[in-house]
């Protein structure tokens, strides 16, 4: 048995929460499966892997890049708030969990291992499940997993004494997440995507899917009244010097300028050399600029990354689809998306989510809230833009603009209030993310209210969407995943 917690440890240490690995490793086996020759094998193993390596080099410089906005709005006007992130999020589970419930965070691993058990059985009975996503985002899986030990553990604190009964529960509801939210994804995707054979698995899942619903609504409320409808972002050719806009990296470069240049400059140049952000003698202009259009660059670098290793990992995935998991497609991290529909709506979605979170918080502090909110920039950027890119593809520029503006509302105040109910904010962060500020309140209030009956409501209700979806389309709903040619001529009949 020890042997066995040894092996498992360095697997989910090197490779589960390690992206660039567990992609490559989906990759090998799947062309191992499909019988490749060795050579095509390593060729497509090694691009998966570098691939996301690239990925994670434009995710990893666009978080850090707005580090200097982040520590300066918290440390320049002496806010003590706890910071919407996954990353702090996860810090606050490992510094407060012992303290609080007298538990050890490693249970956090095994709770991982069990809940990614329950995802693979769920995908394999997809006959009898209609579920049809496996959730492959490892690092995203090892927050997630932090932040729903915590909030189990405040709802059902009986489960305390019981470790087996208690990794049990958690597996059960954050297995059924993963693969009902994902696979909730699944039709938005392969629209955007035109069937690239992939579908979402991060934090805003079922936020990616109502949004997505709702855009389409939107749509046809317009048609329906004979209004002119929305056009998507990249249907729209700006006039004159507007025409600048139409090109995605001089857009990003200039809208960031703009919003992130006004923030800088009321932090000052004092502020930043103090800190250590801006050398003493260094021009505070060229600063502002070279960081504001940093943005564009590692735009470029991660939808570089995504080109590099989505054709791998769709490909190879096929043959884990047709030997182990009938039908199913990979989970990955929203970032990909990126690379499909409008480039320009990134920066929109960002935008209009950051203002919704600002006015949030301003809320906050009017009303004197006792817990206050600092804007993360994982949640805000990767949420806001993720919904963005599926909002123009279904409703067009209005629903990209509209929803990530309501999507920060909901993320600032929805954490505001579990976190601060649940005792996390007291340790400085919170995942904060659309399904976190939203979805999971949801069902810790369900659970801490109505005990065991809250959580059989959890379990029930997750497991009768996919069934739900697969009744509202019965031919073609394995179909989307298996041939998606076919899918889009029979949706062509139904029209």
């Amino acid at each position: 048995m020890d042997f066995l917690m040894k092996a498992w440890s360095y697997f989910a240490t090197n490779i589960l929460q390690q992206p660039a690995w567990m992609i490559g490793l989906i990759v090998l086996l799947g062309y191992i499966l499909l019988k490749k020759p060795w050579y095509d094998v390593l060729g497509g193993t090694i691009k998966a892997v570098v691939g996301y390596m690239i990925l994670a080099a434009g995710s990893g410089g666009l978080v850090s890049n707005f580090r200097p906005v982040l520590v300066g709005l918290k440390d320049r006007f002496n806010l003590d708030a706890m910071v919407i992130d996954p990353y702090f999020g996860q810090n606050a589970v490992t510094a407060g969990v012992e303290e609080v419930f007298g538990k050890s965070f490693s249970q956090v691993m095994m709770l991982l291992l069990i809940a990614f058990i329950v995802n693979i059985i769920l995908v394999r009975l997809s006959k009898l499940t209609k579920l049809r996503s496996l959730f492959t985002t490892g690092h995203v899986q090892v927050q997630q997993a932090s932040t729903a030990y915590w909030l189990i553990l405040f709802a059902l604190p009986g489960l305390a004494t019981n470790n087996t009964g208690l990794l049990i529960v958690m597996a059960i509801v954050l297995g059924l997440y993963w693969a009902v939210g994902s696979n909730l994804t699944i039709e938005p995707t392969q629209e955007l995507t035109d069937g690239a054979g992939f579908c979402l698995g991060h934090q805003q899942i079922m936020g990616v899917a109502l949004f997505s619903w709702i855009a389409g609504k939107m749509h046809e409320h317009d048609e329906k009244k004979g209004k002119k409808a929305s056009r998507r972002i990249e249907d729209i050719e700006l006039p004159g010097f507007m025409s600048i806009f139409n090109e995605n990296m001089v857009c990003t470069a200039l809208l960031m300028t703009i919003f992130f240049g006004a923030i800088l400059l009321l932090l000052g140049r004092d502020y930043l050399v103090e800190a250590g952000f801006l050398g003493e003698n260094a021009s505070f202009l060229f600063y502002i600029l070279t960081l504001c259009l940093n943005f564009a660059v590692y735009l470029a670098i991660l939808q570089l990354g995504v080109r590099t290793f989505v054709t791998e990992l769709t490909q190879s995935f096929q043959g884990i689809a047709n030997k182990l998991l009938p039908g199913s497609v990979p989970a990955v991290d929203c970032a990909v998306t990126y690379g499909f529909g409008s480039p320009n709506a990134v920066p929109i979605g960002f935008l209009c989510g950051a203002v919704g979170q600002f006015i949030a918080i301003g809320v906050l502090i009017l009303l004197k809230s006792p817990v206050l909110v600092i804007a993360g920039f994982v949640p805000v950027f990767f949420d806001n833009a993720t919904i963005a890119v599926y909002a123009n593809n279904k409703g067009g520029m209005k629903a990209a603009m509209i929803l990530p503006f309501i999507s920060g509302l909901c993320q600032v105040f929805g954490s505001a209030l579990i976190a601060g109910w649940v005792g996390m904010a007291a340790y400085g962060g919170y995942l904060g993310m659309w399904d976190w500020a939203v979805v999971w309140p949801v069902f810790t209030v369900l659970m801490k209210y109505l005990s065991y009956a809250g959580l059989a409501i959890v379990v029930v209700a997750l497991l009768a969407i996919p069934q739900l979806q697969y009744r509202a389309n019965k031919d073609g709903y394995f179909l989307i995943t298996e041939d998606y040619e076919a899918y889009k001529e029979l949706k062509a009949k139904k029209a």
